[in-house]
């Protein structure tokens, strides 16, 4: 027990933890209300414009007939609730593969698991007709898995040596896909606007079989994130803790190919999403994985809700989602290559 003295000297550390705590909680509750605000603004802004009140209207109480009704229900509400998802799981896969390598500059783009799993879609629609996201997913897995399995085992767990063998496994992969995919009419006409990121051209079907997919992967991310914390020590810390490193690196980068590989089979293969949210979420909550994992799973979506919504405005026709994720997270990208080293990792 402590002293009357002890207390008291312990009671302003007390009150700075549970201050913390607060704020960061705060902070989570924020990012829920922006991932509310993105699904209202996803649903109600577009080509074709409609209200708030319409769009909720059209969700309760659908009119047989009404366009705006039809446009809500037929393509903004899968491709809102793709975003959810795909947004979810790639800012969990991007900060897990960040905390099991210690990299800052680990994400599934960069590492070569979205180059992989895209490669394995294009494969099931030229050599075996599958074009569909459920029956696509498996090769997405698959590939994705050979994808982290060669990057490991080239980059040896290094940090440096991982980022590198995974810009050299992506920038083979991407051309190889793209030839693959140009030598097949069909197969390109049916992944064309996948092939750069795109949240439409699905529909609610695919999103019924793959949602536990990813619900899956962030159930053992949010597991996962306290042991992040004893990485983020070093091997030999985590070690002298108890904590078995190499169980705990196994059963992140499980979750990550389940998370990556359903990401891109559900939007085509987004690039930076996953580099861009955990800085930020690190920028907001500080160091802690238990904060980090979750914040993730929310700015994950923001982001790519955003970027879907922008692509919507700028062009009569639509810029893909991809794309415009891209060029909001190519600043990030140049901001951590040019920075210090990033706390905590």
């Amino acid at each position: 027990m402590h002293t009357l003295d002890e207390a008291a000297a312990l009671a302003p550390e007390r009150a700075l933890v549970t201050s913390g705590s607060t704020s960061r909680a705060l902070i989570l509750v924020g990012a829920l209300v922006l991932v509310l605000f993105g699904v209202v603004l996803s649903l109600a802004l577009g080509v074709r414009e409609v209200a708030i009140g319409e769009s909720w209207r059209a969700l309760t109480d659908p009119v047989a007939g009404n366009v705006d009704h039809a446009v809500i229900r037929g393509q903004r509400v899968p491709r809102t609730i793709i975003a959810l998802l795909a947004g979810t799981a790639l800012g969990l896969a991007g900060v897990l593969a960040q905390g099991i390598t210690r990299n800052p500059l680990a994400d599934p783009g960069l590492l070569g698991l979205n180059a992989g799993a895209a490669l394995g879609i294009v494969v099931a629609a030229t050599a075996f007709g599958v074009i569909s996201p459920v029956g696509a997913v498996w090769f997405a897995f698959l590939g994705a898995a050979i994808a982290a399995i060669t990057v490991f085992a080239i980059g040896h767990g290094r940090p440096v040596q991982l980022a590198l063998a995974g810009a050299t496994l992506t920038a083979l992969l991407t051309p190889i896909s793209n030839l693959v995919l140009f030598r097949d009419i069909d197969a390109f006409n049916s992944l064309r606007f996948w092939a750069v990121g795109a949240l439409n051209g699905r529909d609610l079907a695919a999103v019924e079989v793959l949602w536990p997919f990813i619900a899956a992967g962030a159930a053992i991310g949010l597991f996962s994130a306290h042991r992040l914390n004893g990485l983020a020590l070093g091997d030999d810390v985590a070690a002298a803790l108890g904590q078995s490193v190499g169980t705990t690196r196994a059963i992140a980068g499980l979750a990550i190919i389940c998370l990556a590989g359903t990401a891109t089979a559900l939007a085509g293969p987004i690039a930076l999403v996953g580099l861009a949210v955990p800085h930020a979420a690190r920028r907001l909550v500080g160091t802690d994985y238990r904060w980090i994992v979750p914040l993730c799973a929310l700015l994950g979506p923001v982001m790519l809700l955003t970027a879907d919504i922008i692509g919507r405005l700028v062009k009569a026709d639509e810029l893909e989602a991809g794309v415009v994720a891209a060029l909001i997270g190519a600043p990030v990208l140049i901001a951590v290559a040019r920075g210090r080293r990033v706390a905590g990792l």
